[in-house]
């Protein structure tokens, strides 16, 4: 079954709502150019997408924006894949149904050469759907299970390959992870499994995932977008790794 968080659905219904008066130029280029501010952003993953709500966290931090509203909603499944997700067909209902900037793609670890040849072939499939509605697609980074960890350069170089199959924006949440777990062990990033996030890990994707789509710098990011209840020290370190990321990724 469809796992989507109530805040998630209220934004669906904003979306479609918002949307409502002028079907025919979702995804059409016919209707003429777009001159709606909104920010559109459809999440497609698993666990990793909505522990801790993540969609939300990057909604909030969207509120350093002044000049533009941001419009999230998701698709996720406990341990699907992307294949599972094509195979369901909601993903690609939800892509057609607005004109969305960015669809985030993500699904496991993918570490081992069967699993990225899936990654790269099904988010070359979905990019197709993507473009259709005029949107680009977005490729969240994740990482390995702690008991795994020698594994993590293999799934930073899976979804970074998955992102140059399509032109998508690379976005390395999971490479912030690893800076943050090498220099600041102190801060719990997952939970008791060691591989789904803790609260504080999902703020460290989100500032990945918000900063690298609307191009600008983590740092400062959480003040801009009226704080957070994480420490000072960490938000600092969350923000510090964030902006190293997307640096040795090499931004776009």
């Amino acid at each position: 079954m469809t796992v989507r968080s109530a805040l998630a659905s209220v934004r669906l219904v904003l979306v479609v709502l918002a949307l409502t008066g002028g079907a025919a130029s979702c995804g059409s280029s016919a209707a003429g150019p777009d001159t709606d501010p909104t920010l559109r952003i459809l999440f497609i993953g698993n666990s990793l997408t909505f522990a801790n709500d993540l969609p939300g966290l990057v909604e909030h931090l969207a509120q350093s924006d002044r000049t533009r509203d941001v419009a999230v909603s998701t698709v996720a499944v406990g341990d699907a894949s992307l294949e599972d997700h094509w195979n369901r067909g909601d993903a690609q209902l939800d892509i057609a149904a607005a004109r969305w900037d960015f669809v985030v793609l993500q699904q496991g670890p993918s570490a081992l050469p069967e699993s990225r040849a899936l990654l790269v072939d099904y988010v070359t499939r979905f990019a197709d759907e993507i473009r259709k509605v005029g949107g680009r697609p977005a490729i969240y980074m994740v990482w390995p299970p702690m008991d795994r960890e020698p594994e993590w350069g293999a799934v930073t170089a899976s979804y970074t390959a998955a992102a140059e199959a399509v032109d998508g924006l690379l976005m390395p949440a999971g490479e912030a992870l690893r800076h943050l777990r090498a220099d600041h062990p102190e801060i719990a990033l997952f939970e008791a499994d060691q591989f789904h996030p803790s609260p504080t890990g999902s703020y460290a994707v989100a500032l990945v995932i918000y900063a690298s789509i609307a191009h600008v710098s983590p740092v400062g990011l959480t003040a801009r977008a009226g704080g957070s209840s994480l420490p000072p020290l960490h938000v600092a370190a969350l923000e510090a790794a964030a902006a190293a990321a997307i640096a040795e990724a090499g931004g776009d």
